[in-house]
């Protein structure tokens, strides 16, 4: 009956797993189709755009589901159910541990190989009319470039962090026999994690410069709205009809049959640059008068409000913790040499203190988290969205409804993918002990409670290289510094416009005819 019981527990967990991955695809599927240019849109990157979000955010769903099965696996007095025997908790633990090796897999797969060819294809394919063999054939010798950084980071995981004992008389061949034994007997998962490792400072710098943000940006343009279209709408005719007036003033200088200026004929040609983005403003903002989606929008305004208040609050809650958390490793870890990692909390943060209270109602303990985690990916969205993407001072794209390009899509999903994997280390620091432990409690006659509680796989992917979580630590002071400047920078702006970022002067009037596409 026992084992019936968990059969059928299984079987409940797999369907709601399966409505889960369902409800991802379907969403990644609407938010690609969204921003994606319809014009330039590509089979290839649409499917691999929607691959890459659909693998973020099933990676991103794992810390969840680690720390519910540790939890699940014990009663609330502390004891171990009579199924979670020592064989079936080390199957458990196993089949999360390669759950996690799979999905970062991969991701690597994503990084390195698939999402560069695909976006090399479509930038030959831009710039050259040749045969599709010789796009191949140039996407993938810049692909390579990407794979021989991939097999760098695989070859300095496997053999540098290891420590093997040599014998004295050993000779070079024998080291390096031996070397390679041990790279076999780890099967190179020593080698994936300091990869993943790499990866995730990277993630760490994107989720500094977008993140951090959009944590302080959606909340604050969700609570002030946006402006009136019917007062946007007079303002740029008012500017239309000053832009006429002063193309008229200069053109007047040419009544009498005398040549403009090389100076007047440059400013007539900005002024009517000018003057034709006006008019498509003109007409994006007509549509948005006449649209009833707009017009619904504007009924669920105070709903907007209240969600943003929502997330202002998670945002405050989510960097005080994390601010407490840092301060405490500041204060009682070990220092540089130890990654500043701490067993337990010596100064309590919101979040440690309210995750306890919320276990004792299954499940909120584990909706909250999942609610954090999934606030972050989708403040991350945000960030990159209105921000665009950036090589250090260079724009390269915007990420626009509608007119995004293939190419800056699938650099979109890259910066996700590296943003999810620090997402983990992001949790961790705002509640160790229970990302270590989730919800699990041990017998207080026993000497040790070590012993009595099983460690999450993510805890102990976290801290398989010290230096790493040494550079994590210092990311995580960076990134509380780039959120309050960001909040003091949208507390500074005004209202976004109601077609914020849908025009611009580099629009060509084709992408006018799409407009019943983004506003019906």
């Amino acid at each position: 009956a026992k084992m019936a019981a968990v059969a059928s527990e299984l079987l409940t967990g797999w369907c709601l797993f399966g409505l889960a991955l369902l409800a991802i695809l379907i969403f990644c599927w609407i938010y690609v189709r969204k921003y994606q240019s319809r014009r330039e849109s590509e089979v290839i990157s649409t499917i691999t755009a929607i691959f890459a979000l659909a693998v973020a955010l099933i990676s991103s769903a794992l810390l969840p589901v680690d720390i519910f099965l540790v939890s699940y696996m014990k009663n609330p007095n502390g004891t171990f159910k009579d199924w979670a025997d020592a064989n079936v908790s080390r199957q458990i633990e196993d089949t999360i541990l390669y759950g996690y090796y799979t999905l970062y897999s991969i991701i690597l797969f994503c990084v390195f190989l698939w999402i560069p060819f695909v976006y090399f294809y479509y930038e030959e394919k831009e710039e050259d009319d040749g045969s599709t063999c010789s796009q191949v054939k140039t996407a993938l010798r810049y692909t390579l470039g990407f794979l021989t950084i991939c097999a760098v980071l695989l070859l300095i995981g496997a053999f540098v962090p290891l420590d093997i004992p040599y014998k004295k008389n050993s000779t070079e061949w024998e080291k390096v026999k031996l070397l390679f034994e041990e790279f076999g007997s780890s099967h190179g998962l020593t080698a994936l994690s300091f990869s993943i490792s790499s990866l995730t400072v990277i993630g760490m710098l994107a989720a500094i410069t977008y993140t951090a943000y959009g944590m302080s940006a959606l909340p604050l343009s969700l609570i002030k709205g946006t402006t009136s279209a019917a007062y946007e709408r007079l303002e740029n005719t008012e500017d239309i009809e000053e832009v006429e007036q002063h193309i008229s003033r200069i053109k007047s200088k040419c009544r009498d049959g005398r040549p403009l200026s090389s100076r007047d004929r440059r400013a007539i040609q900005q002024l009517e640059e000018r003057l034709r983005t006006l008019r498509r403003r003109e007409r994006h903002l007509e549509f948005i008068e006449k649209s009833w989606w707009a017009k619904f929008c504007e009924a669920l305004r105070p709903l907007k409000i209240v969600w943003g208040v929502f997330f202002a609050v998670v945002a405050l809650l989510f960097t005080v913790s994390l601010f407490l958390s840092n301060l405490d490793k500041a204060l009682h870890s070990a220092g540089f040499d130890s990654g500043f990692i701490i067993l337990g909390t010596n100064l309590t943060n919101p979040l440690n203190m309210l995750l306890p209270v919320l276990q004792t109602v299954f499940p909120l303990d584990y909706i909250l988290i999942t609610t954090i985690v999934m606030y972050f990916i989708f403040t991350s969205m945000a960030g990159i969205r209105n921000m665009g993407i950036w090589f250090f001072w260079i724009r390269l794209y915007k990420i626009r409804r509608g007119k995004t390009r293939p190419q800056a899509l699938l650099f979109l999903c890259m910066i996700l993918l590296l943003i999810v994997l620090h997402t983990s280390y992001m949790i961790y620091s705002l509640a160790p002990q229970y990302v270590m432990y989730g919800s699990q409690k041990y017998l207080v006659q026993l000497l040790s409670f070590l012993d009595q509680c099983i460690v999450t796989r993510t805890y102990l992917f976290l801290h398989k290289f010290w230096f790493f979580s040494a550079v994590y630590y210092f990311g995580n002071w960076a990134f509380i510094a780039v959120f309050l400047i960001g909040l003091i920078v949208s507390c500074c702006k005004g209202k976004k416009s109601v077609i914020e970022g849908e025009v611009d002067e580099d629009d060509s009037d084709m992408s006018d005819d799409e407009l019943s596409v983004y506003y019906h």
